[in-house]
């Protein structure tokens, strides 16, 4: 893998269409149930892992509902983490120690009643430090609910 790839004109490591997932949906779960037991609370559903790109789905639940009827902010921002850990690991393997150094959330409009879909993809990856865009949506929605931006720190391998 290169030093560092940027989206815009992407090395052939980052070009996300051709390259496959180094972790599948199935693997991705597993290390889930084994080391991450917090997704549980949330009921994150992962619907697809690409090569720098995942689709993770926050099932309505009245857990995550805060006064008013609306869906909590931290359970968005959760949301938005779990993808980008999604597609950062669809991109380097089973790396379960990469953990989130940044997230940055917008709230732009109330979700809709109802599920919630996370869409991500990496904008860059370097050795040390991976960084993605995350789209928030209201299911059946085009208008985005939240735009998020994280940084993930991965760990020294090898």
């Amino acid at each position: 893998m290169s030093e560092s790839c940027t989206l815009g004109s992407p090395p052939e490591s980052m070009d996300h269409a051709s390259q496959l997932p180094r972790m599948t949906v199935e693997a991705f779960n597993r290390l889930l149930d084994e080391s991450a037991p917090f997704q549980k609370i949330y009921g994150f559903v992962t619907e697809e892992i690409g090569y720098g790109s995942a689709r993770v789905r926050l099932p309505a639940s009245e857990a995550h509902t805060r006064p008013g009827g609306t869906l909590s902010g931290p359970a968005q921002m959760a949301l938005a983490d779990f993808a980008m850990y999604a597609a950062l690991l669809g991109t380097i393997g089973e790396v379960p120690l990469a953990v989130t150094t940044s997230l940055n959330i917008n709230f732009l409009q109330r979700p809709q009643p109802g599920d919630l879909l996370a869409t991500c993809r990496l904008l860059k990856l370097g050795k040390r430090l991976a960084v993605g865009d995350i789209t928030v949506q209201s299911e059946g929605l085009a208008t985005p609910v939240a735009h998020a931006t994280a940084t993930y720190s991965i760990p020294p391998r090898g």
